[in-house]
């Protein structure tokens, strides 16, 4: 086998990886980007010391042990990821005011398809989706960084107690003591959000519910929106600090602060184990329509309760391979016409 052979099976062996890996680093850091940076620290660690790779565990362990490192790096400054909510009280409509916070302060949206694979037990995918929605994602943020990894490896991925140990070079005890902590921080705080109940796949009535909000949010119809709303239901739109509760509230901002959302275009998006959707706001200047949000919705008991706008669209559309403009239907009718 030629080296230039070598190479390529081994990058190949590698980047069957990638997709958990990536899973596992944004559950540990709360960041899209960084997740992504930290799988590609760890490929090249992989790739550069492989040779010291002496198999006494498997591939798969030995990588999942340098993206621990990784992680446990990148978070020894202790920033936490947060939420609005995490930050501030809830704001009434009479005093919303939009005020952002920097880029690292905020809990990041992600794409499925970056952070899920696909296992054969619809069981396991489940979980995995669990694990990935914003709630959870949140709570994991409240746990010191080990405790942090213990509970993903012991419950998220169902690592056996004796193979954490060995990758963080622990007790079995420490282990499952960093466990018992981990949970009991966890059972203390019910998270916002945490109570969403999403099908997987989608069934027929949140399907249906997801119609309806499409169509109410397109014709900014205000009556329609708070029927689908929760009577606690949740906003929020980070880089800002503000969160609204509350349907009355949530449609007020919308028909006030947020009245240039009038009439966008919402395309479906899978975002954190959610349903979601890539908002486009006409473009008063150049026709057609501008990117806006990326939106996640959280659902229980038919009615929706989580209602999250993720603005900075110069990063979030790229990365969910969204495209920075939408053409107005009646001009793309007029150029196909022309084009006949």
């Amino acid at each position: 086998m030629t080296n230039g052979t070598a190479t390529t099976d081994l990058d190949a062996t590698l980047e069957r990886y990638r997709v958990e890996l990536t899973g596992y680093c944004y559950r540990m850091l709360g960041s899209s980007f960084e997740a992504e940076d930290a799988v590609q620290d760890t490929m090249i660690r992989a790739w550069r010391s492989l040779d010291k790779f002496e198999g006494r565990s498997s591939l798969r362990s030995w990588l999942y042990r340098i993206a621990t490192n990784v992680c446990l790096d990148m978070l020894s400054a202790g920033n936490k990821r947060a939420r609005p909510m995490d930050l501030t009280e809830s704001t009434p409509l009479a005093q919303a005011a939009l005020s952002p916070r920097p880029d690292h302060t905020w809990l990041e949206p992600m794409p499925d398809d970056r952070v899920l694979p696909t296992p054969a037990d619809p069981a396991e995918a489940a979980v995995a989706k669990e694990s990935v929605r914003l709630a959870f994602m949140a709570a994991l943020q409240r746990l010191p960084a080990k405790q942090r990894a213990v509970l993903i490896l012991r419950e998220v991925l169902a690592w056996k107690a004796s193979e954490v140990a060995e990758l963080l070079d622990t007790s079995v005890a420490s282990v499952n003591s960093a466990l018992q902590r981990a949970r009991a921080t966890l059972a203390e705080r019910r998270e916002p959000g945490a109570d969403a109940s999403v099908s997987d796949p989608l069934d027929e009535d949140q399907k249906k519910l997801l119609d309806r909000y499409v169509a109410a949010f397109e014709g900014y119809d205000m009556s329609a929106l708070t029927a689908l709303l929760h009577e606690d239901a949740v906003m929020t739109m980070p880089p800002f600090d503000l969160w609204l509760t509350g349907a009355d509230d949530i449609t007020g901002f919308m028909t006030t602060l947020g009245a240039a959302c009038a009439h966008s275009k919402l395309v479906p998006v899978e975002v954190n184990g959610l349903p979601g959707f890539a908002q486009y706001k006409p473009d008063p200047d150049n026709g057609g329509y501008t990117p806006w949000a990326v939106q996640a919705l959280e659902i229980s008991d038919g009615r929706i309760t989580g209602f999250h706008c993720f603005l900075d669209t110069q990063r979030w559309f790229p990365l969910f391979g969204l495209p920075l403009r939408l053409e107005a239907e009646t001009d793309e009718v007029e150029q196909g016409a022309q084009r006949g």
